[in-house]
């Protein structure tokens, strides 16, 4: 597997283990459909949370949320209605989150979460 992959994949556990620790039910990884795919989903107080994960090993070439775009915010609202069509579910809330991961060699991972970014 290519190092930036697995970069990838550490973030999104990071940003899994995370959530479970701030009370979130994580309820789905890396679900894909034709339009592409959503790292996480969790749910909190009723409310469904689809969540976008961005990992780098430093800050040289930005940060990890520079990365998360006005399209790829808009594509990330339009899976995740795939998702609950495909999931039949029909939550009272959504919201869209994003989750920086900065693992940098020999440190413990820091990480950022921006609650309802779209």
């Amino acid at each position: 597997m290519a190092r930036k992959d697995e970069l990838g994949r550490r973030g999104e556990e990071c940003a899994a283990v995370f959530l479970a620790a701030a009370g979130y039910r994580v309820v789905d990884r890396n679900w894909r459909c034709g339009q592409g795919e959503i790292d996480l989903v969790a749910e909190i107080g009723g409310e469904v949370v689809f969540v976008e994960v961005k990992t780098r090993s430093g800050t040289r070439f930005g940060h990890p949320f520079e990365a998360i775009t006005v399209a790829k915010l808009a594509r990330l609202r339009r899976l995740a209605a795939a998702w609950c069509e495909q999931a039949d579910a029909r939550p009272a809330r959504i919201r869209v989150d994003a989750i920086a991961v900065i693992i940098r060699p020999g440190t413990e991972p820091v990480i950022e979460h921006l609650t309802g970014v779209f």
